[in-house]
């Protein structure tokens, strides 16, 4: 069964929305993801206030929309920092 996409559409990706509120976690993540510099899956803009767009994320530690952890190995997505554009790549 080949892995599942994103779904830009509605910014979504196994049912988790891929903006919004997001808590960093060692353990428990709803997504897995592996930053790298090149063929992201998507591309993630940190934003202090209004996370609205696709991959826009607002960092928290309580009542996150995703929990996210960071993982060298077996991501289910690959992300890109960027200042501009974040969304599909």
């Amino acid at each position: 069964m080949p892995p599942e996409k994103i779904n830009f559409q509605d910014c979504t990706y196994k049912g988790f929305k891929l903006n919004g509120k997001i808590k960093f976690v060692e353990s428990f993540p709803d997504i897995k993801v592996k930053i790298v510099d090149n063929f992201p899956d998507l591309k993630v803009k940190m934003v202090e206030n209004f996370p609205d767009e696709c991959g826009e994320w607002q960092a928290v530690d309580n009542f996150p929309n995703l929990k996210v952890q960071i993982v060298e190995n077996f991501p289910d997505l690959k992300i890109k920092y960027v200042e501009n554009f974040p969304g599909k790549p």
